[in-house]
């Protein structure tokens, strides 16, 4: 079974002060305090320690033998993002993540597929590098599922679909920045509640705010299984319906529509949840996704939908030949 895990997070081993350098800010560092061990820092504030996996090729193909995976996806740690940086430093930080991804994709081509980074606070410099990213071999775009805290279904964020639309980019978005979480900041709030919520976010908003219409070619995948999208569909459809002056202002069509017109990723570590955004949106539109190498990630990936009751022909389908299709593959 051809296995591709389309959700993983790459950083490169060495990053330049840029804090120095841009004279603001606490953008990443890596703080290499042992071997095969680094904390990721912001200032002298540690954001969280990391191992050689998250940098390594080799280390990372040795895991992926382990876990049974013939191709990973690789995209940057959305802390990385730097979407509140100044337009023209976003997209020198993101050209040097880019760069660092491509090494690797052609170092191990038959290993690794890549997603680019962009500065999407400033839309022209994001499609000037995602054509850029395009160009040079990347398959698409990781993007945050709000930018400063602006939906994606706004306007200003037109032109960047319409590129993706006319490059043909694979998207992923991924949770970030989750609303609300200075105010649970006990018990790990913001990646248990707060990171589902957001994908719900980004996927309400891009409907109610018409982008698949105006953008039907697009090829969109939302990390986590989609958050609390598709387990509350219905709860969203009935806010469409007796609310209409409220929710569709913007697009008239029923927010069912668009179940299998996107894509989720595996990662919902439940195989009843798994079997549940099978039935709403297809095998065709689930792909493998771990999340590796984090914690919160799939311990071992793959391993969810190889043991789940799914048919054979399912599983083939959502370990590699969706993430095919999505990627262009």
């Amino acid at each position: 079974m051809f296995t591709i895990d389309t959700h993983t997070h790459i950083i490169p081993k060495h990053i330049p002060d840029f804090t120095k350098k841009f004279g603001y800010g606490n953008f990443i560092q890596l703080d290499h305090h042992a071997p095969g061990r680094a904390w990721m820092m912001q200032g002298d504030k540690r954001f969280r320690e990391i191992v050689e996996n998250c940098w390594d090729a080799e280390v990372r193909i040795k895991d992926m033998a382990e876990h049974q995976a013939d191709m990973q996806v690789i995209c940057t740690i959305p802390v990385m993002f730097s979407y509140d940086a100044k337009p023209n430093d976003c997209l020198e930080i993101s050209q040097f993540l880019n760069d660092d991804i491509a090494n690797t994709v052609n170092q191990y081509p038959d290993k690794f597929i890549g997603l680019a980074t962009v500065p999407m606070q400033d839309t022209k410099l994001a499609v000037q590098e995602l054509e850029r990213a395009m160009s040079i071999g990347f398959k698409g775009v990781q993007i945050g599922s709000n930018i400063n805290n602006i939906n994606l279904g706004e306007p200003q964020f037109h032109e960047f679909w319409a590129a993706c639309e006319r490059t043909n980019a694979a998207i992923l978005v991924h949770p970030w920045q989750m609303m609300g979480q200075e105010h649970m900041t006990k018990y790990w709030l913001p990646w248990l509640v707060g990171m589902p919520a957001e994908i719900s976010r980004a996927i309400c908003s891009m409907i109610f705010g018409g982008i698949f219409e105006k953008f039907p070619k697009l090829k969109v995948c939302f990390a986590h299984g989609g958050g609390s999208f598709l387990p509350t569909i219905s709860r969203i459809e009935h806010g469409w319906e007796c609310r209409p002056d409220l929710v569709a202002i913007d697009n008239e069509f029923n927010p069912k529509k668009y179940l299998g017109k996107f894509w989720v990723d595996s990662h919902v570590c439940d195989h009843k949840m798994l079997q549940y955004i099978v039935d709403l949106v297809g095998a065709d539109k689930v792909v493998q996704g771990s999340d590796y190498p984090f914690p919160l990630g799939e311990a071992v990936p793959g391993t969810l939908v190889r043991e789940a009751p799914l048919s054979d022909n399912e599983k083939t389908i959502i370990m590699g030949t969706a993430a095919k299709a999505w990627l262009s593959l």
